[in-house]
């Protein structure tokens, strides 16, 4: 699947579905602890190592993938932090969200010949 899914454009999709399911297993864990739910520890943890199965299906070299991944996930972990359990976001977060985001174009922009994303 790995450069069919870059010629078809779907690097965005596949980052964004990697972080909710690493985002999401996360918060399933952190809820399975707070209630004392080993059940749903053991389903955090299922959801949580599938992030690492999808992200991977990218054909990118290691440090590029994660590079961009990072920046995605960030984006991610703030926004389901605000909504889904009502963080106060600073803004020194959003503005370090996008120094990494406009990072990760910048790599594709100069020295990312290798990168597909």
């Amino acid at each position: 699947m790995g450069s069919n899914a870059l010629k078809l454009g779907l690097a965005p999709l596949l980052f964004v579905a990697a972080a909710a399911l690493e985002v999401g297993g996360d918060a399933i864990i952190r809820t399975g602890l707070k209630g004392s739910r080993p059940w749903l520890l053991a389903g955090g943890f299922i959801v949580l190592g599938s992030y690492g199965i999808v992200v991977n299906l990218l054909p990118l070299d290691f440090s590029r993938l994660l590079g961009v991944y990072v920046g995605v996930f960030a984006l991610v972990s703030v926004i389901v932090g605000r909504a889904v359990f009502g963080d106060q976001v600073s803004v020194t977060t959003w503005l370090g969200i996008g120094v990494i985001l406009l990072g990760s174009q910048a790599g594709k922009q100069g020295g990312g010949q290798n990168c597909h994303c």
